[in-house]
């Protein structure tokens, strides 16, 4: 039997509203919200994010308990519900609607010792897998560039593991500018490039003032003003069987690599 407040129909307005705001970033933009799914993503965004709505199915409540102690009160849904906001018929009846952290690129600028830059890196795997990996080496922000796949859309927070909601992040449409002003407070912008740059080993991990890993796409690269913009590119070395890495995994072994600066 359903729970007298239970959302029981798949046209309740709520639901809707929270299934486009799953599917359109323009909406996700304009409501300052963005969607996500499953218990433990919704458990760790709620770290570093305030949560504004929570819906869960009872059994999912059951199993996960610790829901029920996050900021906003749960709306109970049935498994009909669970099904139109998952999208599929496979889901762990968790759905929540975060607010969207500021992403004012300024104090970043101004504080922040070692941070990951992006550029027209559009695929959400690697923007999740390098948001992950900068939150794992310990790195303090990240930007985003023009290009770059939205940090809070269903795919990345899946990808990142909620690391998007526990690092600060900054939006930036001019990178090369933003890169000028990290090199003059001297924070070396090293930029991940194959040709024209140096060995990886060759470029060593001392910088006093800091590291700004920066990072473009796989299939374009960073283009000629960014790389302009940086203090020095470098490359990884690699054996001739393949030509290039992906963008998550180039970044995140920039990103091991310089843990310690």
């Amino acid at each position: 039997m359903n729970q007298p407040d239970a959302i029981t129909s798949r046209e309740n307005p709520r639901v809707k509203r929270a299934c486009a705001l799953r599917d359109s970033e323009r909406q996700r933009a304009a409501a300052g919200l963005f969607f996500a799914e499953g218990p433990k993503l919704c458990l760790e965004l709620a770290k570093g994010c305030r949560i504004a709505e929570l819906y869960v199915t009872a059994a999912a409540l059951q199993r996960a308990p610790a829901l029920g102690a996050l900021a906003a009160p749960p709306v109970l849904i049935t498994q009909p519900v669970a099904e139109k906001l998952a999208g599929t018929r496979s889901t762990q009846g968790v759905f929540a609607l975060f607010h969207t952290p500021a992403a004012d690129p300024a104090p970043l600028l101004g504080a922040a010792r070692r941070l990951l830059a992006l550029e027209g890196v559009q695929d959400p795997g690697n923007v999740g897998t390098l948001l992950r990996s900068a939150a794992a080496f310990g790195f303090d922000a990240v930007l985003l560039g023009p290009g770059c796949a939205a940090p809070f859309s269903p795919k990345v927070l899946r990808a990142s593991m909620g690391a998007a909601g526990r690092l600060p992040l900054g939006v930036c449409p001019d990178l090369p500018a933003a890169l000028g002003a990290l090199r003059a407070r001297g924070v070396a912008c090293l930029a991940a490039a194959l040709y024209n740059a140096r060995p990886l080993e060759a470029e060593g991990n001392d910088f006093p003032g800091g590291v700004c890993v920066v990072i473009g796409s796989e299939g374009q690269g960073l283009c000629r003003q960014t790389i302009e913009a940086c203090t020095a590119a470098v490359r990884i070395p690699m054996t001739d069987r393949v030509e290039s890495l992906n963008a998550g995994v180039a970044g995140s072994i920039l990103l091991w690599h310089f843990r310690g600066v």
